[in-house]
């Protein structure tokens, strides 16, 4: 849920016909300011916010763009562009050791097991799968741009370098739980000697 909206301004971006982008942009950037107002009137910790301040920097810039020159050539391209920002602010996040989805994660656990190894290798899995859908995403956009792909293709792209990691994020979490359910659920092995015990000889 908390990924479906720290990324629904780029769904609706995503999905609004692209004769009104200019519109698309502005909606985009109110929804990514309310989420970001909404968080901090929560107190949420930076950590936990980078896609949603990532967002209001793109949709601030986008919408100055679409307003100033709406009839730019770079216009086709705004969708590989959109795909392009987030996969960097993705990498950006690993490249500095605080995958995005750490500071999501941490919204949802205990402050016990934020430190915990599996727990900070599970959000650097799942971060590098949102960065390599959103770079992949990236390339398929230009390419759909340079050829003139129709509107269905290029927001069928653009829905599915959102969908896919999302979904996988989901199973994958699930399978890391029922893997930690089994771990605590299996009782501790008994100690094993080997031909002496200890204190005696």
């Amino acid at each position: 849920m908390l990924y479906a909206i720290a990324f629904s301004p780029w769904i609706l971006y995503a999905v609004i016909p692209a004769v009104w982008w200019q519109w698309s942009m502005l909606a985009a950037l109110a929804i990514s300011v309310a989420i970001f107002v909404a968080a901090v009137a929560r107190r949420r910790p930076a950590a936990a916010m980078i896609i949603e301040i990532g967002s209001m920097m793109f949709f601030a810039a986008g919408t100055t763009l679409a307003l100033a020159d709406p009839g730019t050539a770079l216009h086709p391209y705004l969708p590989a562009v959109s795909a392009l920002w987030v996969g960097l602010i993705a990498w950006f996040s690993l490249l500095i050791r605080n995958p995005f989805t750490l500071g999501i994660a941490k919204l949802k656990e205990p402050p016990e097991v934020w430190r915990q190894p599996l727990f900070v290798r599970t959000n650097v899995i799942i971060t590098a799968v949102w960065a390599i859908c959103f770079t992949a995403g990236a390339v398929l956009l230009a390419a759909c741009a340079a050829a003139g792909a129709g509107r269905g293709l290029v927001i069928g792209v653009q829905v599915g370098h959102f969908v896919v990691p999302m979904v996988f994020t989901i199973r994958y979490v699930a399978v890391i739980r029922k893997r930690v359910a089994r771990m605590h659920a299996e009782p501790p092995k008994p100690p094993v000697f080997s031909g002496q015990y200890h204190g005696l000889r």
